[in-house]
């Protein structure tokens, strides 16, 4: 089999890896319209048990990631100074282009064919292929190129970001929230390695066009972001890599192949950066593919029709999870009025899918005060 990969990010590069893994014989080409070693972002954050998923099927490349991540096992919460701790919610995070140059060293030494700086700017260029796997993210020329027959929509959240770096350390995954004269900000960080950490600044977009920030340059714009955030930063500066603002795009797909092409990760949907799961769906959807190919190996159609059926309700889950803690962020100014341990609540589940009984085995300290200062919790 033939099969072009367009994308080099987690995504495409794992997608490889499998596929020359459990089918040698295939000729597998990932073209990527950058050079190699080029990535935008900083860290990217998974949960404690993301990387399970790894585990099971795939304990060399677990292994080689494992020892690159940073792990803590609370998250912590800091409203306008006041500090809330929620024990036992453990992350990981591994730098974006340490993670991509692991997986380019598995997908190499299983036999993928890697070619950089090489954009694909029409599927002409694709001629031939028994199967194009498009992962080349929100953008994907695969997915523009059939936006009719892939039922594509993107609609954009309210809120601005801007996604910086900053050589301050942090011990935990941490959330701070701020009121200046402006409006209101907040700032998810956590380090990434052990001496980086990734630092998203977040505003409504009121406080955006009030601030003045839709007009400043970039460096003004980071300095305004610094001085917002100076007592987190403790004197480090913020570090920019195409650290522009943007408004979190939301894409859903209709189908997830047409003809001989699919879609995966970013180019198939997105999962808001507050829930920290963007990477491994990504790398949870090249799983299901490979191995809905593998069994299927004679029939492409029938191999991508089986891979969206198992995928998608799985999928539908955890994108509704993110898409409510999407909702939860756009509203953050109307839940910063809360008081600090009801704030911290409301934070914790605003996925919907942790209660308080749920969340009492996994945070008995946080519950335990919560619900001291709150008898009637139920």
């Amino acid at each position: 089999m033939n099969v072009i990969v367009v994308g080099a990010g987690p995504a495409g590069l794992y997608f490889s890896y499998l596929l020359k893994r459990r089918r040698p014989s295939a000729r597998v080409r990932v073209f990527e319209q950058n050079a190699a070693g080029a990535t935008f972002g900083f860290g990217v954050v998974f949960s404690d048990r993301a990387l399970e998923f790894l585990a099971g099927d795939d304990p060399e490349t677990c292994a080689l990631i494992a020892p690159a991540m940073e792990s803590w096992s609370d998250i912590t919460l800091d409203l306008c100074g006041e500090v809330v701790t929620i024990d036992g919610i453990g992350f990981s995070a591994v730098g974006r282009l340490r993670l991509i140059q692991l997986l380019q060293q598995r997908a190499e030494a299983a036999g993928a064919e890697l070619e950089y700086e090489r954009p694909v700017r029409s599927l002409s260029e694709l001629e031939g292929a028994d199967l194009i796997v498009a992962a080349d993210g929100l953008n994907s020329v695969v997915r523009q190129a059939g936006e009719r027959e892939f039922g594509a929509a993107i609609r954009y959240l309210d809120n601005r970001f801007a996604w910086y770096g900053t050589a301050r350390r942090f011990e935990t995954l941490t959330h701070t929230f701020r009121r200046t004269a402006d409006g209101v900000f907040n700032a998810h960080h956590y380090r990434y390695s052990p001496g980086m950490s990734t630092f998203i600044v977040e505003t409504d977009a009121q406080t955006w066009e009030r601030s003045g920030l839709a007009q400043m340059p970039p460096a003004a714009s980071q300095a305004y972001c610094e001085s917002v955030f100076a007592d987190v930063l403790g004197g480090s500066p913020l570090i920019s890599n195409n650290s522009i603002w943007r408004r979190f795009p939301v894409l859903t797909n209709e189908h997830w192949s047409a003809g001989r092409r699919v879609l995966l990760g970013d180019a198939l949907h997105t999962a808001h950066f507050s829930i920290g799961s963007g990477t491994r769906l990504a790398m949870e959807d090249a799983i299901e593919l490979v191995g809905s190919l593998d069994r299927r190996w004679n029939d492409v159609p029938a191999a991508l029709a089986a891979y969206e059926e198992a995928r998608r309700p799985i999928l539908a889950t955890l994108v509704a999870a993110a898409n409510a803690s999407a909702g939860w962020y756009e509203r953050f100014a109307d839940h910063m009025k809360l008081p600090p341990l009801d704030f911290a609540m409301s934070y914790i589940t605003r996925s919907g899918r942790v209660d308080l009984d749920r969340l009492a085995r996994a945070a008995p300290r946080f519950v335990g005060a919560y619900r001291a200062a709150r008898p009637d919790a139920r």
